[in-house]
């Protein structure tokens, strides 16, 4: 399948770099033009019998890794272990954060239209934390490392809004609009759901995210 993009692949698990653009999943609006529709048709074609199942997933115009399951047992054990796993973005923001590093730590709620956003009030909300690192700035924007240590609805896209340095392209979050979303989803350090064996995959950065900094790069 030309479209899509298998970075791993055994008997157990699959991991795809999913391009921005793409629905991890089924809405009610659409079914087939998704990633998992993808895996499922391209795990049928090699074996009928052949099952799929969502451990995780990223927004719809989040690129990025993305694993799948091919059994309901390997699943659940990534599920249930997801939030101890290294997850790593790399992030064009709009301007430059004020710290160089940090670790952002708020309490995650959700308006009635499904907007998410922080109270710094302990447990009143869900548990974020967001570790960042600026790796280059230029002019107008900055290139972040960042570390999930939760995964929370919205959460980078939320705390970099909060900061004042939105993801660039997010309008939802902010930004100004922008034919490229910067957020990518590079790094992921999983252990093995039947090895138990711990697996680190990692992507380049998109061409499009490095070419933003080709000029006027500053420490």
């Amino acid at each position: 399948m030309k479209k899509m993009n298998i970075v791993y692949e055994d008997k157990s698990i699959i991991v795809i770099d999913k391009p921005a653009g793409l629905l991890t999943m089924s809405t009610d609006n659409e079914s087939e033009r998704t990633l998992f529709h993808q895996v499922y048709t391209y795990l049928k074609q090699k074996n009928k019998n052949n099952k799929v199942f969502i451990v995780h997933r990223l927004d719809k115009d989040t690129s990025g890794l993305v694993v799948f399951a091919k059994s309901e047992k390997d699943k659940a054990f990534l599920q249930e272990n997801w939030n101890s796993f290294k997850r790593k973005y790399v992030a064009i923001v709009e301007g430059i954060p004020e710290k160089k590093e940090d670790t952002i730590k708020t309490w995650l709620k959700e308006t009635k239209t499904f907007l998410s956003y922080s109270s710094n009030k302990p447990n009143d909300g869900k548990l974020a934390l967001t570790k960042y690192k600026v790796l280059k700035t230029n002019k107008n924007q900055s290139l972040l490392d960042i570390e999930i240590l939760t995964g929370r609805k919205n959460q980078i896209r939320v705390h970099m809004k909060e900061i004042g340095n939105p993801i660039l392209g997010d309008k939802k979050y902010g930004a100004k609009p922008n034919l490229t979303f910067g957020l990518y989803a590079y790094y992921l350090q999983i252990i093995h759901p039947k090895t138990k064996q711990c697996i680190t995959l990692v992507k380049d950065f998109p061409p499009s995210f490095l070419k933003l900094f080709q000029e006027n790069i500053r420490k």
